[in-house]
């Protein structure tokens, strides 16, 4: 019994076997298009896919988190009172 004889049964895929988008196999002479560092792509196009689909979420992202914090900047004057006492100075714990 041989030392590796375990571990080619139990073949996990290499990042480099598949498109990430298609999962169409990766030839080995064939050329493979990079995005973001690991990601494979077997054309531009399904590189350009992945981009455009990649932007479409962080625009939504962005505009959601930018109307959550739109929304806590505005304050409603009605719930400020001007009577509050606001205490300021160092606190010391032993």
């Amino acid at each position: 019994m041989s030392y590796y004889s375990g571990c080619l049964d139990s073949h996990k895929p290499h990042f480099l076997e598949a498109c990430f988008l298609c999962r169409k196999t990766l030839g080995r002479n064939s050329d493979i298009y990079m995005y973001r560092g690991n990601t494979p792509f077997c054309s531009k196009e399904c590189r350009q896919e992945q981009i455009e689909i990649d932007q479409s979420t962080e625009k939504k992202s962005w505009k959601m988190s930018s109307s959550s914090s739109r929304s806590v900047r505005k304050s409603d004057p009605k719930d400020s009172t001007p009577n509050k006492t606001v205490r300021t100075g160092t606190v010391a714990v032993a």
